[in-house]
């Protein structure tokens, strides 16, 4: 069976550009557009990863994050940032909140994080 990612992005062409990449590596993707819908999905779809932006309506990515974290059901789930906030101070949340990465979408291809995710969840 196909392994699950829950993609939580509001830009819509990224999104595109994700969800084509991934479902072409034979991912089931399911799609989130705000912070509230990546918790709500979390809990529904229990991804094997989820891909989390953190500028978003709504909830934030952060916030997102602390949530699914802190859900018995959801804390066990891989979470990698996946932003344009490159401060370091933001990369140290992020893994404080308990992301397993933190990626910079300007330095890194969609094969870069394919890849990643493959080396997280095969």
């Amino acid at each position: 069976m196909a392994k699950k990612i829950l993609l939580v992005e509001d830009d819509e062409m990224l999104h595109t550009m994700y969800t084509q990449k991934f479902t072409k590596e034979g991912y089931d993707v399911q799609s989130g557009y705000n912070g509230a819908e990546g918790v709500a999905l979390a809990e529904s779809e229990k991804p094997d990863v989820i891909l989390l932006d953190i500028i978003m309506p709504k909830m934030d990515g952060f916030a997102a994050l602390k949530k699914i974290k802190k859900n018995p059901a959801t804390a066990q789930i891989p979470v990698i940032l996946l932003t344009n906030l490159g401060q370091e101070e933001d990369i140290r949340k992020g893994k404080e909140l308990g992301a397993s990465d933190y990626f910079i979408k300007a330095n890194h291809t969609p094969q870069e994080v394919v890849d990643k995710v493959k080396s997280i969840i095969g």
